[in-house]
């Protein structure tokens, strides 16, 4: 490459990534012009329908998109109308609105029923960048659900503990659902299949695992005395600010696997911890539990912060996750007349 190739290359590279930077920043302030100015619709159409009868307000929708789009385009046909005006409804303080969520991700946001699922959905998308398809997949994979359901029946600590405790239950999911490892039925894969897989869509797995989470280990090797054991996976997360340990099982979860990661963690807690360190967390993930193994070899030490959890190595359908979380009361995504 001669001199002036060379010289050309390198200011090529310094004006595409200008050029770049401005799209993003363009395409950025367009996405948040267009969810501000269909927010700020949606609201004037509300102040104009809220309290009529429902022919009164679909014929002013209808009048107001025929005149919207000759002028405007399709972009205003009356199932967006609808949908800007349930847009406000759901998201009433403008104020709360991401500067980094699209249209895209509010009308899947819409979807939610569920006020405090909605809200949780919100809160994690925007913290972690999650995708359109990635809000996707959270919601239809009951991420909400799956996270809340580790939170039931946990008792409440006296006044004079809970001052600030640990979230650590908000940040441990049940089940999982692991159906990008693309493993094979249950009799043809193995434990290291799924360490394998994981390791291999790592960047999926952690988003899988929730928010905060970055992957320090596989087989971790710890030696206790001469005695030499591995930990398959090991996470810290910068929220809680502990190490989160993951022993996988392929069968149904026993009290010696419990046991075994309740000896790694308390390994964890005397020596691998740094200042300003939580407690770690251990969690045995197994293709099958029995909640009450999990209990009674757990015993009744609020302090233990060890969780067994289900994987589920495929994309289950939404019965199939109503059956396990025990959710048949829930009600159904709500369809609309969604339009790009």
């Amino acid at each position: 490459m001669n001199e002036i190739e060379k010289a050309s290359q390198d200011i090529y590279g310094e004006i595409r990534q200008s050029i770049i930077q401005v799209q993003n920043k363009v395409q950025q302030a367009v996405n948040t012009g267009m969810v501000q100015i269909y927010w700020q619709i949606g609201q004037q159409l509300d102040k104009v329908c809220d309290g009529q009868q429902a022919e009164y307000g679909k014929g002013i929708l209808q009048c107001v998109s025929a005149k919207l789009t000759a002028e405007f385009g399709k972009g205003y046909s009356y199932a967006n109308l609808r949908n800007m005006r349930q847009f406000y409804r759901c998201f009433p303080n403008c104020y709360a609105l991401r500067s980094n969520l699209s249209w895209t991700h509010y009308r899947m946001l819409m979807r939610v029923n569920d006020p405090k699922a909605r809200e949780y959905y919100t809160q994690e998308c925007a913290a972690a960048g999650w995708s359109s398809r990635e809000l996707e997949r959270q919601i239809t994979t009951f991420a909400y659900q799956r996270t809340i359901a580790n939170q039931q029946g946990q008792e409440k600590l006296p006044v004079k503990e809970a001052a600030k405790p640990v979230p650590y239950r908000d940040f441990i999911r049940d089940p999982y659902v692991l159906e990008f490892l693309e493993l094979k039925p249950p009799a043809e894969f193995y434990e290291r299949d799924i360490e394998h897989g994981i390791i291999e869509h790592l960047q999926k797995f952690l988003l899988e695992l929730g928010r905060g989470f970055s992957f320090v280990a596989r087989q971790k090797h710890i030696d206790i005395d001469g005695d030499h054991f591995y930990i398959d996976l090991v996470f810290y997360n910068y929220i809680l600010k502990c190490f989160v340990l993951i022993d996988l099982k392929l069968g149904k979860v026993k009290h010696q696997d419990i046991g075994q990661m309740q000896m790694y963690v308390n390994y964890y807690k005397a020596n691998m911890r740094n200042e300003g360190d939580n407690e770690p967390i251990g969690i045995v993930l197994c293709a099958e539990k029995n909640e009450a193994v999990v209990k009674f070899t757990l015993g009744s030490d609020s302090n233990t912060h060890i969780y067994a959890s289900k994987y589920m190595p495929y994309m289950p359908t939404e019965e199939e996750l109503r059956k396990e979380l025990r959710l048949q009361d829930l009600p159904a995504l709500n369809e609309g007349e969604f339009e790009d």
